[in-house]
């Protein structure tokens, strides 16, 4: 009875002491995004390594989720400007699926690169690719890796993909990392405008702080936790 109620004591003390430092943890959280500092490091994540000194002879779509879906049709979006803006550069498409298939995702990201005016005779695939790091190797097989490669991906995935493709042997990597945009419109309102009930809550319609930044800030907060363990798994296997 004694061992049990010894056990059942020190169990208590270590389930203190994880909700102790979670709660540390969320309260520094909250605090942080109320800061600039959730996005000048999600900036961080997507500009350290993207510096482009010259026109790229490869432009490669590191893929991301299903089409349609954001995170692709960001990287869509960016590499149809940079295509553009190089037009004798290839296009390599790298995202795992089954080119011969019209409804599989990498075939519908060429389609989406041919409908923002991409001529499909540029846009090659790399399918087998599952992650980054095999991405990088499956890319070296494709072409010359002292070719000036730009990579297109999402702002989080960038460092760590311009480092994984470096260790795999490319020497001129640079990046084009798929930022959002912040609307031009002024989104402000007055709440007592707009009707509804006459209850006693603070006005928010001015405060776009509390509308919009702080919960943007803490899903930075999310995305760089997880980006940050990414980079320390990719450098303790060697890959970066």
């Amino acid at each position: 009875m004694k061992r049990f109620s010894l056990k059942n004591i020190q169990i208590l003390r270590i389930f203190r002491i994880i909700v102790f430092i979670v709660g540390i943890f969320s309260l520094l959280m909250l605090v942080l995004a109320f800061t600039t500092l959730p996005f000048w490091g999600y900036h961080w994540l997507g500009t350290s390594r993207s510096e482009m000194k010259s026109h790229p002879e490869v432009i490669i779509l590191l893929g991301g989720s299903g089409m349609p879906g954001e995170s692709n049709l960001m990287r869509c979006w960016y590499t149809a400007r940079i295509a553009y803006q190089c037009p004798d550069s290839r296009i390599v498409v790298a995202m795992p699926g089954d080119i011969a298939d019209s409804l599989s995702t990498p075939v519908k990201i060429r389609e989406e690169l041919i409908v923002r005016g991409v001529d499909a005779g540029r846009i090659s695939f790399e399918p087998v690719g599952t992650n980054t790091r095999s991405q990088a190797l499956e890319c070296r097989k494709l072409f010359d890796e002292n070719q000036h490669v730009v990579l297109v991906s999402s702002p989080e995935c960038m460092r760590r993909a311009v480092l994984a493709f470096r260790k795999a042997g490319f020497g001129n990597v640079s990046a084009l990392p798929a930022f959002e945009n912040a609307s031009e419109a002024d989104f402000t309102f007055k709440d007592d405008e707009l009707g509804g009930r006459k209850t006693p809550l603070p006005d928010i319609g001015e405060n776009t702080q509390i509308r919009y930044q702080i919960w943007n800030h803490l899903k930075y907060e999310i995305v760089i936790i997880r980006e940050c363990l990414a980079l320390m798994y990719y450098r303790l296997r060697g890959w970066v």
